[in-house]
């Protein structure tokens, strides 16, 4: 039987160069993305720390773990918004069940 929420955490990082609005509206438009066929648990927001390797020559970045429960098809369409956002700088999405 196949499962139909599963939970996962998403980390992703962000251009240290957005103002505080900026990044608010991205992890506000990424967890509604989410909530459209799921739900989050938590967000949490890190903030700025430093790269272990440049990024776009930036030593910087913004990073937000995000934990939510949602059908398989969410993460994949999560993943294909964090790629085409330019802003994005990197990011993971992970199942915690398996």
């Amino acid at each position: 039987m196949a499962k139909i929420n599963a939970n996962y955490e998403a980390v992703y990082i962000l251009n240290p160069t957005l103002s505080e609005e900026q990044i608010a509206a991205l992890v506000a438009k990424f967890k509604t993305v989410v909530e459209a066929d799921g739900s989050v648990s938590e967000v949490n927001e890190w903030g700025k720390r430093r790269l272990a390797y440049p990024i776009n020559d930036l030593m910087e970045g913004y990073y937000v773990l995000m934990t939510f429960t949602a059908a398989a098809a969410i993460p994949a369409e999560l993943d294909r918004i964090f790629r085409i956002t330019e802003d994005v700088m990197r990011s993971m999405i992970v199942c915690k069940d398996q």
